[in-house]
C-alpha cells in the first residue's frame, strides 16, 4: 500500500491556496491491509462547538508551537484517536480546502497499521470507524450535494456506511484521494449522472 500511494502521489500536484486564513490539517489514514485497504474516519462528539456529530478525518487547528502542518495532523490524530505519530507513515499532502468556518485545511495521506488499537478521546470523538476503499470506488453514493466553493459549485457525493454519513469537506478530500491514487474520475464540477457510474 505504501508503495502504491508513494508512486501515485509523487506524480500528483496538489493545489495550494494563497490565502491568509487560520490553518488546520487532517490525516487521511489508509490501513496497510494487503489487498483490502481501508480508510479510517471519526465521528465527532455532539458536544463540540463546531462540526458536532459529523464524520471527519482526524485533525485540527495548527498550534503556534507546531513546526509544520504535517506535525499538526500527527499531533491531532494522536490526541483524538490515540494513534502515535510513529505509527503513521506520511506519504504526501493533498490539495488545500476551505472549511465553512474559513479555515484553510491541508490534508495529508498516511499509511497506518490495520491492527493498532485505537482509543477515541471522548471529549472530541464519539467513535472511530473504517471503510474499505473498494466501497468508494464503486461510487455507491446516497446522494449528491451541490456546495459552493471558491466561486464554483461542487457536486459532492454523500456516502452512507452503516450509521455514518460521509459528506461535505470530508467527502471533497476523499474524492481527491480516490481520483489521485485510483483514477476514480469523480468530477466534482459536473452534476452526477448515475448512468456514468464506473462498472
Amino acid at each position: 500500500m505504501r508503495d502504491l500511494l508513494t508512486e501515485r502521489l509523487a506524480r500528483y500536484a496538489p493545489t495550494q491556496l494563497a490565502l491568509d486564513h487560520p490553518e488546520a490539517s487532517v490525516l487521511v489514514p489508509v490501513t496497510d491491509n494487503i489487498g483490502a485497504p481501508e480508510i479510517l474516519f471519526t465521528l465527532r462528539s455532539a458536544n463540540l462547538s463546531s462540526h458536532r456529530g459529523q464524520v471527519a478525518f482526524p485533525g485540527g487547528k495548527r498550534d503556534a508551537t507546531d513546526p509544520s502542518l504535517a506535525h499538526t495532523a500527527l499531533r491531532e490524530t494522536h490526541e483524538e484517536i490515540g494513534l502515535p505519530p510513529d505509527q503513521v507513515q506520511l506519504i504526501a499532502p493533498l490539495s488545500q480546502v476551505i472549511s465553512r468556518y474559513g479555515i484553510l485545511v491541508t490534508p495529508y495521506v498516511g499509511v497506518v497499521p490495520a491492527d493498532h488499537p485505537l482509543q477515541p478521546n471522548p471529549d472530541e470523538i464519539e467513535s472511530v470507524f473504517r471503510v474499505p476503499i473498494e466501497f468508494f470506488l464503486e461510487d455507491r453514493r446516497e446522494r449528491t450535494d451541490a456546495l459552493p466553493f471558491l466561486g464554483s459549485t461542487y457536486h459532492v457525493p454523500c456516502y452512507r456506511w452503516e450509521r455514518y454519513e460521509i459528506w461535505g469537506l470530508s467527502a471533497v478530500v476523499l474524492v481527491e484521494f480516490l481520483n489521485a491514487v485510483y483514477d476514480a474520475r469523480i468530477d466534482l464540477l459536473k452534476p452526477f449522472n448515475s448512468g456514468s457510474r464506473r462498472p
